[in-house]
């Protein structure tokens, strides 16, 4: 999904965005990717848009070797800073990227994607599938999007993409990938001001699957 936003308003606006306020976050995992890899071996985790760190920090305490990836440089140092904080700095790569220009090299054994949406330009589409090429044979592609927006909301109308689309989207090739999970789920979440609410997920869960998998 993309906008018409000129290429460096991704930057300047997230940037803008974590300047202009104090902690724009919660500082806890989000609990779709808790879910998600309860029972997955660590290994080596790609976190994109990871703010400011909060899911590469609970990975890390787990044994997980991560590069979280941000547009913002605020919000990567913030990350840095916590992670410094909790001795987990070698165990996270923090990186800088504007996706829709860059991408973290390597393979990994998880690939989280959690409400990748962005007011600013961002081809989602083209990042996602990008994203899918980084996930090791046997390894976990996941993406989380928010279903409609939060009751607190002060706009929307921002158009968010249903699971069927972002699925065709993608193109994965069903001998090469499993689905283990691709429905909407409901949870009790928090505003800002201390709203609360119950808030719709997009949850998407596939699995890579081997040669001898994909010929079996």
């Amino acid at each position: 999904m993309e906008t018409s936003c000129k290429p460096d308003d991704a930057r300047r606006f997230w940037e803008e965005r974590y300047r202009s306020t104090g902690r724009v976050w919660t500082g806890r995992v989000n609990p779709r990717l808790a879910e998600a890899v309860a029972d997955v071996p660590a290994g080596r985790a790609l976190d994109l848009g990871c703010g400011e760190g909060a899911d590469a920090l609970w990975l890390a305490e787990r044994g997980w070797r991560v590069v979280a990836v941000d547009v913002s440089a605020t919000a990567l140092q913030r990350a840095r800073e916590a992670a410094s904080e909790r001795n987990l700095l070698v165990q996270i790569d923090f990186q800088q990227h504007d996706l829709n220009e860059s991408f973290p090299d390597g393979m990994f054994d998880l690939v989280s994607a959690q409400y990748l949406h962005s007011p600013a330009r961002l081809d989602r589409e083209a990042v996602l599938r990008r994203a899918a090429e980084h996930v090791n044979v046997g390894g976990v592609l996941l993406i989380v999007d928010h279903g409609a927006p939060p009751p607190w909301a002060e706009h929307d109308d921002h158009r968010l993409p249903g699971i069927d689309e972002v699925l065709a989207s993608l193109r994965l090739d069903s001998d090469r990938w499993a689905r283990v999970r691709a429905e909407a789920a409901e949870r009790e979440a928090t505003g800002p001001k201390g709203q609360v609410g119950t808030v719709t997920d997009h949850v998407m869960v596939w699995r890579r699957a081997g040669d001898a998998q994909a010929a079996s």
